[in-house]
């Protein structure tokens, strides 16, 4: 096998990560672990669990954010602690919260994304090819914002954020695509129109894999292969969508009886008052 750098790497390359019993531990308490989790090439993923259950550390190992505590960690093909986290960031792509939180206000939202090829967060005094134009019109225009691109981030609206954010996330041509609760804050109409958006990109053959935290299995476009279930740091149940997002799980896993639907290819979940009141 060959990593990106043209040398011989030992690992699967067709594994874009491959945890083998990682733990990630901060001030003697352990937040995830141990993990067995591997994400192939063609595969879109989501993470569910109630607050606290260690998602967002999880996938800040994945995105090469984080070294984990214990336990062995590749990223397409490089093991972490042998290699430049930074060579590993530029081959994925990162939509967050945390990532919007370090936008200036008055950073123009054309500049914003195109910049993202560039590993910085609007643009200074860089010379853009017409090709990185193209690119970012054209990524702003697929996830629904192009009319916004002349306008600065502190005029968008939640929604519009998030769009822009996955439209930066998408500009480096990423091999690995990660969305920290994309639909967090958004209104019902705005939510729905970005699950679908989300749907297509997911079906899409070409697209990047994907990886995406979510608290609210009704946020799970379609096309999404496979999930994982955590809990308190522990892996409640992961593998193929249908097996793993059923009513047991998840009861399991938020601490009180939930029923899990499906209708027309979406999840939908609420308490379960029958057997509540049983």
């Amino acid at each position: 096998m060959f990593r990106h750098d043209g040398r011989v790497s030992d690992y699967d390359q067709d594994l874009l990560v491959d945890f083998r019993g990682v733990s990630f531990i901060r001030g003697g308490r352990t937040l995830v672990g141990p993990v067995d989790w591997q994400v192939e090439l063609d595969e879109r993923w989501v993470i569910i669990g109630p607050n606290g259950a260690g998602k967002t550390t999880l996938i800040r190992m994945a995105s090469a954010e984080e070294f984990p505590s214990s336990g062995e960690a590749i990223i397409m093909g490089e093991k972490i602690g042998r290699t430049d986290m930074r060579d590993l960031r530029a081959m994925i792509g990162v939509s967050s919260s945390a990532i919007g939180n370090r936008i200036p206000v008055t950073e123009k939202v054309g500049d914003l994304v195109i910049s993202a090829g560039y590993a910085i967060l609007g643009r200074w005094r860089e010379e853009y090819d017409t090709f990185d134009e193209e690119r970012s019109e054209e990524l702003l225009r697929q996830v629904g914002a192009w009319h916004v691109k002349d306008r600065t981030w502190g005029t968008l609206s939640e929604g519009e954020r998030k769009r822009v954010l996955i439209a930066r996330a998408l500009m480096t041509n990423p091999e690995l695509m990660i969305l920290d609760e994309p639909g967090a804050g958004m209104d019902l109409g705005g939510r729905e129109d970005l699950v679908a958006y989300l749907g297509e990109l997911a079906l899409d053959p070409d697209a990047p894999a994907i990886v995406m935290i979510t608290h609210h299995v009704e946020e799970i476009p379609e096309g999404f292969t496979h999930a994982m279930i955590l809990d308190e740091g522990k892996v409640i149940a992961q593998g193929l969508i249908d097996d793993v997002l059923n009513s047991d799980n998840l009861s399991r896993a938020f601490h009180q009886p939930i029923r899990v639907d499906r209708v027309a290819g979406r999840f939908f979940a609420r308490r379960n008052t029958s057997e509540v009141e049983g």
